[in-house]
């Protein structure tokens, strides 16, 4: 289950990239790592973490899931 700050940071990043226009391809909450995962964009080139303190980042990782 998502803590409220990360479920607060994925409502915020979900607003952003639908005020930018970009399609959200997969949305998926990992109950392991306790870490949201977001894949947004054309191209799906976007892809974000955000994690149980509601930071968030950028995946630069090239590893395809």
């Amino acid at each position: 289950m998502p803590t409220e700050k990360q479920a607060l940071a994925s409502v915020f990043i979900c607003q952003l990239l639908s005020n930018l226009l970009q399609s959200i391809h997969l949305f998926r909450y990992d109950s392991f790592l306790k870490q949201v995962y977001i894949i947004a964009g054309k191209q799906e080139s976007i892809e974000i973490i955000i994690f149980a303190d509601g930071n968030w980042e950028f995946n630069n990782d090239n590893t395809e899931f």
